[in-house]
């Protein structure tokens, strides 16, 4: 009987807590400033620099008149071997211009001649032609082995094409046939077009270092 009466109480004592707990009014939590009066906001570096990138990039956006476009003429100046020659001439370049940029381009350069006789029919005819300028006393010779120029005999490569040229006469005059071509790699060159105004045009020649391997082209304005 006693255990009931507690479990009885117990109900409601929880029945009544639920009850004041539903009807009492809810508080809302105080706001806090996130600083005192008259305290400036903190606001982080990183914020700042895009805030001002963002600034930046607007004016710089901003469209020309149409007055400024017709004063402009734009020019093209290179090849610059590396990226190190090209970002020293825009380092120059960029306070004397009112816009400037860089672009990728491909050269074939040469790289040396090549003087051989073309590829036999098989590794015998190769060896034997090989044989053939040992007894004229040619010594300085290759039989390739093994590649897309298989079988071909191989006179000499040369950095300069006189030297080759010497070379094919003289294995021609022993009653061969040599050919003689060029050996050339396509390399990555740099240009830099900026727009500069055509009343007062920028010697670039004077600021960018070392202009004596460079040329410049007119080229239409970006």
């Amino acid at each position: 009987m006693l255990i009931r009466m507690l479990f009885l109480l117990l109900l409601a004592l929880n029945i009544g807590v639920g009850v004041w707990l539903y009807l009492t009014p809810s508080q809302q939590a105080k706001a806090f400033a996130a600083t005192d009066p008259g305290v400036p906001k903190l606001v982080l570096l990183s914020e700042q620099e895009h805030d001002e990138a963002s600034s930046s990039a607007e004016m710089a956006s901003a469209p020309e008149s149409r007055a400024d476009a017709a004063n402009e003429t734009c020019e093209s100046i290179g090849p610059f071997p590396t990226q190190v020659d090209m970002r020293a001439a825009m380092n120059a370049l960029t306070p004397l211009v009112s816009r400037i940029q860089y672009r990728e381009a491909h050269a074939t350069e040469t790289r040396g001649y090549w003087v051989y006789l073309p590829a036999r029919a098989n590794r015998e005819q190769a060896l034997d032609t090989a044989r053939q300028l040992s007894l004229h006393g040619v010594r300085d010779y290759y039989v390739v082995t093994a590649g897309d120029q298989q079988n071909t005999i191989s006179l000499g490569l040369f950095h300069e094409q006189a030297n080759a040229q010497k070379r094919q006469k003289e294995i021609a005059a022993l009653g061969f046939n040599p050919e003689l071509i060029a050996r050339t790699e396509e390399l990555p060159v740099y240009w830099v077009d900026f727009a500069e105004n055509k009343n007062k045009p920028v010697d670039w020649h004077s600021v960018v270092p070392d202009p004596t391997s460079l040329r410049a082209q007119a080229i239409t304005c970006f």
